[in-house]
């Protein structure tokens, strides 16, 4: 059970730092409830799943990998946070004064789909993932059933942090007046936004 809870602290590791994905999980549960903002965190949870596969059926195979494929994807990553936070901006000033948002008709699985992309957009995690692996921490030569241990540890952590994230977002949903709401919306997608340009300008710079 000792790689389980490797992979648990690893994963919590990945997921607590507060970034764009956790909160546009936050926004969905704010806005759409926690049936949303619960799939909404199962795609990012998944994306950690399969990172945490990745590395440990590659190891340092991926580290390479992925120095080549890393650019291409920030700068995807930039824009999408980007243009994600002004369309946010966009429905907020549009949503009149109570902050009522239009109704969602896009279904739970393309929610998850959504967030799952958004999050393998970030290949650093699957290096993260790798380093762990070959620093000792996962054990590099461990076996199937350790290897497989820590993969799970490291997507249920992932799962249950973002499901916290989802719950906490549609709790505030009930208490909070749509006013508020609508400065949490304000702030949330301008710092959505803020991490795009941070992408953007680290590349150029």
């Amino acid at each position: 059970m000792h790689a389980f809870w490797t992979g648990a602290l690893a994963g919590y590791g990945i997921a607590i730092p507060v970034g764009a994905i956790a909160i546009l999980i936050l926004e969905t549960g704010l806005h759409k409830g926690f049936a949303k903002g619960f799939f909404a965190g199962a795609g990012a949870a998944s994306a950690d799943f399969l990172y945490a596969s990745v590395a440990v059926a590659a190891g340092s195979a991926v580290v390479a990998v992925v120095a080549t494929i890393a650019l291409p994807l920030k700068i995807a990553s930039g824009l999408i946070l980007l243009t994600l936070g002004g369309y946010g901006l966009w429905k907020v000033f549009n949503s009149g004064p109570a902050g009522n948002h239009p109704p969602d008709t896009r279904q739970r699985g393309g929610t998850y789909l959504q967030f799952l992309g958004l999050t393998l957009l970030n290949p650093m995690t699957v290096v993260y993932f790798a380093a762990l692996i070959l620093g000792g921490s996962a054990g590099s030569r461990a076996g199937a059933t350790s290897a497989l241990l820590f993969v799970l540890g490291a997507g249920l952590a992932s799962l249950s942090w973002q499901t916290l994230l989802a719950a906490s977002a549609a709790l505030l949903k009930k208490r909070l007046p749509a006013g508020m709401r609508r400065i949490f919306s304000l702030a949330g997608n301008l710092i959505v936004a803020a991490f795009g340009v941070e992408i953007l300008i680290r590349i150029v710079a």
